[in-house]
């Protein structure tokens, strides 16, 4: 087989998992620093891919579902990779890397459409295993002889994430709001990926900030504006809403510009982690979504968990004063 010089990393998820895939990028970049690697992954994930330094290309599987069989094996071909690693394992396309003739085709030996799709195998268990999800992604890299395994307190140096779109005029207006204050951040909602903190705890959390020392953005789409609003609003002479104001990219280059984010185990909570900001992270105890497989990693994270998983129709047993405290602690 002939050396390995372009790589296909398949992340078609959400915006969470796919941040947690960047530092298995920064990984192989640092052993093999000459390949190429090519994200594919959903469209609206695209700016993450854009604004890591380790990703030279993507592909928008978005698009590419909707062609034939066909186009799609020649749009793969098209890539001329040598290897594909299926991080996120899909049969469709798995089926497509192979009609392509992608060489070196690696996933999890523990699905079956796996084992007659891919020709390397790497057998581990998400669901029972101890470690972080940035960890056990890679676990994949096994085949391509270089190490799979990393300390957690090492993965947040190969993010390789940063902002790639300038502070525009609108957005600078709404951070001079702030004056000499800290920035913080709450994003109130994870469209499902996790249990949510109900709005009436953020507005009692917003109700002890200092309205002299903090202000409070209030972050999500338009959409989840409009439920905040249902729920009761949130609000206060230092809360700012910017739902709805900001696309993906303009979301990292002002998260970047702030000093913390508050939110449940969710997309943005991931990426202020990597963006170095203090990320205070609400969870269940519950597996697989408990802190262990999903805390934010990053020099500057905090966990809090719930004692016990939330029955339904409850919320997670998390105080607005136990939320405070990390708040606090995070500038001593």
């Amino acid at each position: 087989m002939k050396a390995i010089s372009r790589i296909i990393i398949s992340r078609t998820d959400s915006i969470g998992d796919v941040m947690l895939t960047l530092p298995l990028c920064g990984w192989i970049k640092k052993h093999m620093p000459e390949c190429t690697l090519i994200f594919l992954g959903r469209a609206y994930t695209k700016s993450i891919a854009e604004a890591c330094e380790h990703i030279d290309d993507f592909m928008d599987w978005d698009a590419l579902k909707h062609e034939s069989p066909g186009e799609q094996v020649e749009a793969f071909a098209a890539q001329e990779a040598d290897c594909i690693i299926h991080v996120f394992p899909r049969k469709e396309i798995m089926w497509v890397a192979k009609r392509a003739g992608i060489a070196m085709r690696i996933a999890s030996g523990h699905r079956l459409h796996a084992l007659t799709k891919c020709n390397k195998l790497v057998f581990f268990s998400r669901k029972n295993s101890d470690l972080h999800e940035s960890q056990l992604n890679f676990k994949l890299l096994k085949p391509l002889g270089i190490p799979d395994g990393i300390a957690i307190s090492d993965v947040e140096a190969y993010y390789g994430f940063r902002k790639i779109t300038q502070v525009s005029p609108a957005m600078s207006t709404i951070l001079e709001q702030a004056k000499e204050r800290k920035r913080i951040v709450i994003h109130p909602f994870s469209k499902g990926s996790a249990v949510d903190w109900p709005v009436a705890r953020y507005q009692e959390l917003i109700d002890l900030l200092p309205a002299a020392t903090y202000a409070v953005y209030i972050t999500g789409t338009a959409e989840e504006g409009q439920r905040i609003h249902e729920q009761g609003e949130l609000g206060g002479e230092h809360v700012y809403d910017t739902t709805g104001q900001f696309d993906l990219s303009e979301l990292i280059t002002f998260l970047s510009e702030c000093d913390a984010l508050i939110a449940a185990s969710t997309g943005p909570l991931h990426m202020a982690a990597a963006l170095g900001k203090h990320a205070i992270g609400l969870y269940s105890p519950k597996r697989p979504i408990h802190p262990g497989r999903w805390s934010p990693v990053g020099k500057n994270t905090q966990v809090i968990c719930a004692i016990e998983h939330p029955k339904k129709g409850a919320s997670l047993s998390i105080s607005a004063g136990e939320v405070l405290q990390a708040i606090q602690r995070a500038w001593k």
